[in-house]
């Protein structure tokens, strides 16, 4: 049920950042449930992969500023994400960058609201 959860809050804050953010575009609702689930599966096969590979090729500082590693990280998948589904288009790295900004926060928010 956790993950069922999960999964509807992740594409529903997509959705709003789709809505929010200029040049990153889903298609409707049933894209962001997809796009929400492969963005899940990437983010848990390799995300802690990227996140430990940019935290030592920094020589740590990487870790030490884990928000912003993670933000990286979570812009990166956004990039693979787009190229794994036809349900989001994003316009380059940039939009990525700001579009992970946004969804960090909208999820911030419904976690907020919700429990």
């Amino acid at each position: 049920m956790h993950l069922l959860v999960s999964w509807l809050s992740l594409s529903l804050a997509l959705f709003v950042t789709s809505l929010v953010v200029p040049g990153f575009r889903i298609d409707g609702f049933k894209g962001a449930l997809v796009v929400g689930a492969v963005f899940g599966v990437l983010n848990f096969a390799i995300g802690w992969l990227l996140f430990g590979i940019i935290g030592v090729s920094t020589l740590f500082i990487g870790f030490i500023f884990a928000f912003v590693t993670r933000w990286i990280v979570d812009a990166i998948l956004l990039k693979l994400t787009d190229a794994f589904t036809d349900s989001l288009s994003i316009d380059g790295f940039p939009t990525a960058l700001i579009a992970s900004a946004v969804l960090s926060l909208v999820s911030a928010v419904e976690s907020w609201l919700f429990r």
